[in-house]
């Protein structure tokens, strides 16, 4: 016998998963899609955030639009004689108005200011439309002027 230690042999199960060239191609194969598909990725990213801004300036002018429309809508129905329509066109202004501006996210603070002195008159001029009196379409006229300058818009 003798007294030499013998070694165990080396079987697959005992070597480094780095040791397998086939585990090892593997790994480096997928470490390379990975990378490829982050460098794809990025400029996916940055489009998809500039289109995401672009859309919420649309939705800020949009609202700004649609506010400045219901207003305009109910001037020219009280000069046509329909009255409720008005009511109900100048009611949902100043609500829709007033939601705006606790929103804070379509108005400047510059308008915000401007805009809250239209609700200054805003129980008059429902109360106008409400009696059917005629002065209502200039009172709504006047009130559409001085929100698009407040918007800063000019007045035409």
């Amino acid at each position: 016998m003798s007294t030499e230690k013998q070694e165990p042999a080396i079987t697959s199960e005992s070597r480094s998963i780095w040791q397998n060239e086939r585990v090892r191609r593997i790994i480096l194969c997928a470490a390379g899609l990975l990378i490829a598909f982050l460098i794809g990725l990025i400029p996916m990213w940055v489009t998809a955030r500039t289109r995401a801004h672009e859309r919420d300036i649309a939705i800020s002018a949009l609202r700004i639009s649609t506010l400045q429309n219901t207003l305009g809508n109910a001037a020219l129905d009280a000069r046509r004689g329909e009255y409720e329509m008005a009511r109900q066109g100048a009611s949902d202004f100043f609500t829709n108005l007033q939601a705006e501006i606790d929103r804070g996210s379509v108005f400047s603070e510059t308008q915000k200011s401007g805009l809250r002195t239209l609700f200054d008159s805003r129980d008059e001029a429902i109360t106008l439309l409400a009696r059917s009196d005629p002065a209502s379409a200039d009172r709504l006229s006047a009130l559409y002027l001085k929100y698009r300058q407040a918007l800063g818009s000019p007045a035409q």
